[in-house]
């Protein structure tokens, strides 16, 4: 096997952000992961021990982000690739129908969260010159559906922010938007019910992903990638 990389994680506490945890710590890299579950991060923690880590961390929060990412770069290093998965959706409903409050808190997730901590661990990848940034984006951030407008609106966001990073990008790092298929997890769940059986789990979806997301380096900056089926 190749030298270990160092991965940071967001988002897992459940779905697909565990789901790789586990992938690709059975591969033998590196993860420094947070999510907004105590349970989870207590779980994930005696499970996994030191050169892993793992915290509760509301990536919408930036001084959050910004304590736990100068903790992460002391202890674990700048990372090889970072993977910004932490997402909500919204309850199904047209969008004049959806409490401002929680259109505000999926903004602050899907689209802040991403921000910031690229905002605190990019400083770091940029002075070493390579790193991978893969912001997590779906098949509704290129195209859309009723009832999920405010889940749209922020992938339709991710795609855009994205590819404006990788122009800005120094040679040696990239920036990728990620389409990760559809997987059978308590979010796709809350939108399609009993027809989301029909699609793979997050375990066997991170066997086929890990590697997919392992792939991608500095040539691929700036595509719109989707993870293999």
């Amino acid at each position: 096997m190749s030298e270990p990389r160092k991965v940071v994680i967001t988002g897992v506490s459940r779905g697909l952000g565990r789901a790789m945890t586990d992938e690709l710590i059975r591969l033998g890299h590196h993860v420094a992961g947070c999510g907004r579950s105590p349970d989870a991060v207590r779980e994930l923690s005696a499970q996994y021990a030191t050169p892993h880590s793992f915290a509760c961390v509301d990536v919408g929060d930036e001084d959050q982000v910004r304590a736990w990412a100068d903790r992460i770069l002391i202890e674990f290093g700048p990372p090889d690739l970072i993977l910004n998965n932490a997402a909500l959706i919204n309850a199904s409903a047209v969008l004049w129908e959806v409490p401002a409050a929680e259109f505000s808190r999926l903004i602050d997730i899907n689209i802040k969260g991403p921000f910031h901590i690229m905002r605190h661990f990019l400083p770091a990848m940029i002075e070493r010159s390579r790193g991978v940034v893969v912001n997590f984006s779906s098949g509704w951030g290129r195209g859309t559906s009723p009832k999920v407008g405010p889940y749209c609106a922020s992938k339709w966001a991710i795609e855009g922010l994205t590819k404006a990073l990788a122009s800005e990008l120094p040679k040696g790092l990239a920036a990728v938007p990620l389409n990760p298929g559809v997987i059978r997890t308590e979010m796709l769940e809350s939108c399609l019910g009993a027809v989301s059986r029909m699609y793979p789990k997050p375990a066997d979806w991170a066997r086929r992903a890990a590697p997919f997301v392992l792939s991608l380096g500095a040539e691929h900056n700036g595509e719109s990638v989707t993870v293999p089926s």
